[in-house]
């Protein structure tokens, strides 16, 4: 049976859990603003929307601000004078492993937005165009699929979201291939490698996110 980061034992004698009611709300709020930030990031790039683009790139320091919050006070928590119980504890410690990875995918949609506000998107080849926008159609999906698994429990399975991945990793070969046609400048085919490379790697998190799920000691 999948559990969620946040799951408890049914048990008649069960006390919900205030860490529980701590740490599930602000963790949702950051998984939402990283998922939002990829979407809007792809976004402004093909649109060419600069403030959009700003926006995100705004929108990742409050994703820092949050994580590096989060971390604080799961440390301390770990560290109280009366120890949490060892299902919380296990659950503190899945939460440190997985923060990082969230953080680096927000940092991940930030990137991509920075190219967007440089006006990437305009210059970009309309093939690369196509191939970029299923890249963030494709990311967009694997983040859902890793929230709904690390939060929900959901029966998504690790081979499940490395299958995604898949489809993000063939579309960057497809996009490489387009990159030495030569139907961009090199300055502006080099721009794109790098912001096919953040999709890439975006995906790349999410499977680590799914494999440290199923690492986690069971609560």
């Amino acid at each position: 049976m999948n559990r969620s980061l946040f799951s408890r034992r049914e048990t008649p004698d069960e006390v919900p859990s205030i860490i529980t009611d701590q740490l599930r709300g602000r963790t949702v709020r950051i998984f939402a603003l990283v998922g939002e930030a990829m979407t809007e990031a792809t976004l402004a790039l093909l649109a060419s929307d600069r403030e959009l683009a700003k926006s995100v790139v705004r929108q990742d320091d409050e994703i820092d601000r949050l994580v590096k919050s989060l971390i604080r006070d799961v440390e301390t928590m770990l560290m109280a004078p009366v120890a949490p119980s060892v299902e919380d504890r296990q659950q503190l410690l899945t939460l440190l492993r997985i923060l990082p990875e969230i953080e680096r995918n927000g940092d991940l949609a930030e990137h991509i937005a920075r190219r967007a506000a440089r006006g990437l998107g305009a210059e970009m080849s309309p093939r690369s165009r196509g191939l970029v926008e299923r890249m963030g159609e494709v990311c967009t999906s694997i983040w859902r699929a890793a929230t709904d698994a690390i939060l929900d429990g959901e029966s998504t399975t690790t081979s499940d979201i490395e299958t995604i991945d898949d489809e993000i990793d063939e579309l960057h070969v497809a996009l490489t291939a387009e990159l030495v046609s030569g139907s961009m400048s090199l300055p502006v085919a080099v721009e794109v490698a790098m912001t096919a490379r953040f999709y890439e790697r975006f995906g790349d998190h999410c499977v680590n996110l799914a494999r440290r799920r199923v690492s986690a000691p069971s609560a």
